[in-house]
């Protein structure tokens, strides 16, 4: 951290109508590569989540008056600024999360690239007017802003996911207010002082810091002046927070876990297949709810694409995401490091072969080896719960709908990929897989012009494109009589 141009952008407060708060408790945040104490950040719990509310609320009426193009214009600006600020943004992502500093400032152009997007789309909300029954009528159908959005985000994209979900709500005219994971504060704070500088106006843009998920979720979910609730996360808490917006019938939009498929068929291009693999699976340490969780092989390829695949793995470097030729970083704790290895051990006890990895590396408690398991079935705990971490289970397949029957086999329905170079198999596995994404000949598929989002308990809602904006905006419908007099 000390190697920052601009060491103005750590900051240890809650950022609260333009105004930075501090609090009389704080709380820690480490490096989770070395453990060593980044910052203590001011401990905002339930009185600052109410105080932002209700500075976004207060602000609404004139950030939503603003023309699409003055948004536009300060949005822009917010763009400008991340960009320029990449190098410090991304050191401290990866301070405070671990993932290379390459991944690190790859999401730092990733967010952006949505804040850059909606600034334009914001300037296309466009409505209808629809033939009326009598010819004394006139229906028009327009689009407002739903009005104060609070948000919840993860620690494993702490810029990218609320960059997503802000830039949607600010464009289409709404205030924000969002509480980041504790584990990582410091880029949503970073994120508000750039958006400061950018000339966002006070109590548009919101981020509380606390410890208190509970209190200051409650406050979120159940507040009456909050009109939309957005999460990322896990299904589970998902599920949890639907429920308590359902007391004041919140708009909600959910991003949660995944059981991402990756299918190698037999007529596929392997080196590229294991190259996308690679990318799918490891990048942040395998913590991603779109990266790959089964990987199906047909039988023709397993033994060629097992063994290269292998290989490649085989040469990943792990390390303090800080350091140089570094490409696994560490996972967000010791206890996540647990949860992958208990899946991984029963998984073996139950008959899956250990090809590589398979325990923790010396760099220290929060890191663990790339991993490999062969001989996986699709009921093993590896395949049938989301893995969060650097481990690949391998599983064979006979054909098309063997293989389509035990990818949609999972309560989830996020991403999917898989490689093939036969044009009708595109078509007909792409339309097969119960999933909201497919990548086809493609291992990283997110970007701002396509709409991010899943199925069955994957969630709901779109993120990203020009679908982007429905889940910020209200449809109204205005009925003009009298016309003909």
């Amino acid at each position: 951290m000390q190697q920052l141009q601009d060491k103005h952008l750590v900051k240890p407060f809650s950022y609260i109508n333009g105004s930075w708060h501090s609090s009389e408790s704080s709380f820690v945040v480490t490096n989770p590569a070395n453990g060593e104490e980044i910052v203590k950040v001011s401990d905002a719990g339930i009185a600052e989540t109410e105080l932002a509310v209700k500075a976004a609320k207060d602000a609404l009426k004139s950030w939503s008056a603003k023309s699409a193009n003055e948004r536009a214009t300060l949005l822009r600006n917010w763009f400008n600024l991340m960009m320029q600020h990449q190098d410090d943004l991304g050191r401290i992502l990866t301070s405070e999360q671990g993932k290379p500093l390459s991944e690190a400032k790859g999401e730092i152009a990733y967010g952006a690239a949505f804040i850059e997007w909606f600034a334009e789309e914001g300037k296309r909300v466009y409505g209808d007017t629809i033939p009326a029954p009598a010819n004394d009528k006139r229906i028009v159908v327009i689009k407002q802003p739903v009005g104060v959005v609070a948000s919840i985000t993860p620690w494993n994209f702490p810029n990218a996911m609320i960059a997503r979900k802000a830039a949607a709500a600010l464009a289409a005219g709404c205030t924000f207010v969002v509480r980041p994971a504790t584990q990582t504060p410091l880029s949503a704070l970073a994120m508000a002082e750039l958006a400061e500088r950018a000339g966002i106006p006070a109590g548009v843009f919101n981020v509380v810091v606390g410890t208190d998920a509970r209190g200051i979720g409650e406050v979120l979910t159940q507040h009456p002046d909050v009109a939309k609730f957005t999460f990322t996360g896990s299904t589970g808490v998902g599920k949890s927070l639907i429920a308590q917006c359902a007391s004041t019938v919140k708009k909600v939009s959910m991003e949660l876990g995944g059981n991402a498929p990756f299918i190698v068929f037999d007529d596929a291009d392997i080196d590229a297949a294991v190259q996308g693999a690679m990318t799918s699976k490891y990048r942040n340490a395998g913590q991603t709810c779109v990266c790959t969780n089964r990987i199906f092989v047909q039988q023709g390829v397993l033994a060629e694409f097992t063994e290269k695949f292998t290989a490649a793995v085989a040469d990943l470097s792990i390390g303090n995401g800080l350091h140089d030729g570094v490409n696994v970083g560490p996972m967000i704790s010791a206890t996540a490091v647990a949860d992958v290895d208990k899946l991984v051990r029963a998984s073996i006890a139950a008959g899956a072969t250990l090809v590589l990895g398979g325990e923790g590396h010396a760099q220290g408690n929060n890191f663990y080896l790339p991993t490999i398991l062969t001989n996986v079935t699709n009921d093993m705990p590896i395949a049938s719960n989301e893995i969060f971490g650097p481990v690949s289970p391998i599983i064979p397949f006979a054909d098309e709908d063997e293989v389509l029957a035990m990818a949609n086999d999972t309560e989830y329905g996020l991403a999917a990929y898989f490689y093939t170079r036969d044009i009708g198999r595109v078509w007909r596995v792409g339309e097969g897989l119960e999933f909201g994404m497919v990548g086809i000949n493609e291992g990283i598929i997110s970007n701002a012009a396509a709409p991010f989002g899943g199925v069955k308990q994957s969630g709901n809602g779109r993120e990203g494109s020009k679908y982007g904006l429905d889940d910020y905006m209200e449809i109204k419908y205005l009925c003009m009589g009298g016309i003909d007099k």
